[in-house]
């Protein structure tokens, strides 16, 4: 204890930018009233919200129009599915086997309605299997989704291929992009998908804010009434200072176009340079393995680790957890939304690990608040805790 922590949980959340706070305060001060009132204040309001809202657009090359501000990936994926979902008979929705549990929540509303739902399955590094497509392609499926880039284990999903397979059968597919934009925006259309959903406080933003964008022509029906903010899909007073602190957290990240770029850049060679140089430092602890895709085939500030006593026994990751933050390393155990439950990791289960080794995941997550000397004291902070179970 007292030793400065380390946080290497970036895919958890992140430390909203200088310039995000600085942004919201202003806001807080001179942008305060209710953006749909036609005073002064109101129209102040207004015009900070638009501006937020171009910017934004600006960055993924869409129409304002585009953009559905949201609490969150969360709201936004239940607003994508269900929103999209109403517009059919019930038939067929796909989901991947590693979704966040946002989708999978979203999922079962929908079998409540009356759809069924499917599990695109993933092979054993996290991927989903594309000698699946045709067979779940196939009728009734009206709905897909697939997370962009799979949060626990890093994997990079084929976002693009399974798009353009879902627009030659008419197929609306969403993609959870939560984990993917933080790592640089985008081009929307060059993802080929017809909603993305993403989360502002993964890339240094606020939390309680993110998008929904949508392709041109896609149907939505609103899930709840009121004002008709939104473009009439999401009533609620906007919150004018999140946005714009979103919009400023976006202007921040590099440009990466992904179809040129199989593995996106990252927000720095630095951070792609630091976690490999940290990955085989901690991969000489014989406790510990690599998990998940090869790092050409993933997040590239992501490392999956699987931990063991030194005779090959898994460990609880949810108690190594701890055992780092009082050795100083803040990191995670499975998907932080669900890290609060002590059962078997559903990704890991789903790429077919024993059921020993479904509890024992960690994931480092790195982001550019930490130095070299920062990243030098891990492998050693992690040797310790893992004697400690010998």
């Amino acid at each position: 204890m007292g030793r400065p922590e380390l946080y290497l949980d970036a895919a958890a959340t992140t430390p909203p930018l200088p310039a995000v706070l600085a942004v919201m305060q202003q806001l807080q001060e001179t942008a305060w009233a209710n953006p749909s009132s036609l005073h002064g204040a109101g129209l102040a309001a207004a015009d900070a919200l638009e501006r937020a809202r171009w910017s934004m657009s600006e960055r993924f090359g869409v129409g304002a129009d585009q953009l559905i501000v949201t609490s969150g990936a969360t709201e936004s994926v239940h607003l994508a599915l269900l929103g999209s979902a109403a517009g059919f008979a019930p038939s067929r929705l796909v989901i991947s086997a590693v979704e966040h549990p946002a989708v999978i929540a979203a999922a079962q509303q929908l079998e409540a309605l009356g759809w069924s739902v499917a599990e695109w399955p993933v092979d054993g590094q996290g991927v989903v299997r594309l000698d699946q497509l045709d067979r779940l392609l196939s009728a009734p499926t009206r709905l897909v989704s697939l997370i962009a880039a799979q949060g626990e284990v890093g994997a990079l999903q084929p976002v693009i291929e399974v798009a353009r397979a879902c627009r030659e059968r008419g197929i609306v597919i969403h993609s959870d992009a939560t984990q993917l934009v933080p790592q640089g925006s985008f081009p929307f259309k060059q993802l080929g998908v017809d909603l993305m959903t993403l989360s502002a406080h993964k890339f240094r933003g606020p939390r309680g804010v993110g998008l929904l964008i949508r392709a041109p022509g896609v149907a939505l029906s609103s899930l709840q009434g009121g004002g008709g903010q939104e473009h009439g899909l999401r009533s609620g007073t906007e919150p004018v200072a999140l946005v714009s602190g979103m919009a400023e957290a976006l202007v921040a990240l590099p440009n990466f176009n992904p179809v040129t770029h199989h593995v996106p850049p990252g927000c720095s060679t630095q951070i792609r340079r630091q976690r490999d140089q940290l990955l085989e430092r901690l991969l000489e602890l014989p406790q510990l393995q690599l998990c998940g895709p090869a790092l050409d085939h993933r997040l590239p500030h992501h490392i999956a680790l699987l931990a063991k006593t030194a005779d090959g026994q898994p460990l609880p990751g949810r108690d190594l957890v701890r055992r780092l933050a009082a050795a100083g390393v803040a990191c995670s155990s499975g998907s932080a939304c669900s890290s609060g439950k002590s059962s078997d990791s559903a990704v890991l289960t789903a790429m077919g690990f024993p059921v020993p080794e479904r509890q024992s995941g960690l994931r480092l997550t790195l982001g550019p608040w930490l130095s070299d000397q920062d990243l030098d004291s891990v492998p050693g902070r992690f040797e310790s805790v893992l004697e400690a179970f010998s």
